[in-house]
């Protein structure tokens, strides 16, 4: 069934135009969000939490905005299975690469924090024509393997390399002469037994893994946020900016708090284009282990 599912349906929409598929985006908003209401309380409840000065109409109008992009965000994922890396580029740039240099030309790695606001998955296949450093992002398997495999395979067919912690981690210690790009997400919730740093994320106490900062402290390489904006339908730009160098200037968890808000600025400044679908605040401070958080 899944093979029937990705070669006889995916694939050959995949390879339809935008227009069409806009189309159907369109269409699929009436059916996911005014019929079937996809996971509309949770999504009313993060948007009631994070903006709690926020009138109903106020959060109504955001909710209806998210899922027209959330539906965009669909579609476009699926024509990420045929689309070409020019076609990715060009609808993905980056705006300001050469913050990246300077630390590729002294032969240092970098880390690369974002979350999951507009495509996330365009990224993924937009950056490695765009920057000099090996780009490489933290993944967790999925479960069912058809769908791991050709996921994965979408994702890293243009450069990216998709993996988990530990190679990673292999990577940057025995590979001295090559100069990576890691790339982390860190807006999911962190499991309780991760090493969590709690913060004020959108009105709301909020745990950030701290993978991020403990790896550009371990190794001591930059960490450096990318804003990833919508231009127009189906259009994105991402912008760098630098978070932290010297880390011995910041307390332990500050940096994790830096770029967390670095993410929210992005998120009030447009709040439909970020995945308030996600359960973001499943787990409180009083669930996570006392000596996995700092």
């Amino acid at each position: 069934m899944n093979k029937l599912i990705y070669y006889l349906l995916l694939v050959p929409i995949s390879r339809l135009p935008f227009f069409i598929l806009y189309g159907t985006s369109n269409v699929l908003y009436f059916i996911i969000y005014r019929i079937f209401g996809y996971r509309k309380a949770v999504v009313r409840k993060n948007l009631t939490h994070s903006f709690p000065k926020k009138s109903v109409a106020e959060i109504r109008d955001i909710e209806k905005a998210f899922y027209r992009h959330f539906c965009d965000i669909f579609v476009e994922s699926i024509k990420n299975f045929t689309i070409s890396e020019a076609a990715a580029m060009k609808r993905m740039k980056i705006v300001n690469p050469e913050l990246l240099e300077p630390y590729y030309n002294k032969g240092q790695s970098v880390i690369l924090v974002g979350g999951h606001y507009n495509n996330w998955e365009l990224f993924a296949l937009a950056i490695p024509g765009q920057i000099k450093h090996t780009p490489m992002a933290l993944y967790s398997p999925l479960k069912n393997k058809f769908w791991d495999e050709k996921i994965t395979s979408s994702r890293s067919k243009y450069g990216l390399h998709m993996l988990r912690i530990d190679p990673i981690l292999k990577k940057i210690k025995k590979q001295k002469e090559e100069q990576f790009a890691v790339i982390f997400g860190s807006d999911q919730s962190p499991r309780k037994s991760q090493l969590a740093h709690f913060t004020t994320f959108l009105s709301q106490e909020t745990a950030v893994a701290y993978g991020a900062e403990r790896m550009a402290r371990e190794f001591d390489i930059p960490i450096i946020a990318g804003s990833n904006l919508k231009v127009s339908r189906g259009h994105y730009k991402v912008i760098f900016t630098l978070i932290s160098e010297d880390h011995s200037k910041f307390k332990k968890g500050e940096i994790t708090a830096a770029f967390t808000e670095h993410l929210e600025k992005d998120i009030l400044a447009a709040p439909q284009y970020w995945l308030w679908s996600h359960n973001r605040w499943k787990h409180q401070k009083s669930e996570h282990e006392p000596d996995r958080l700092i």
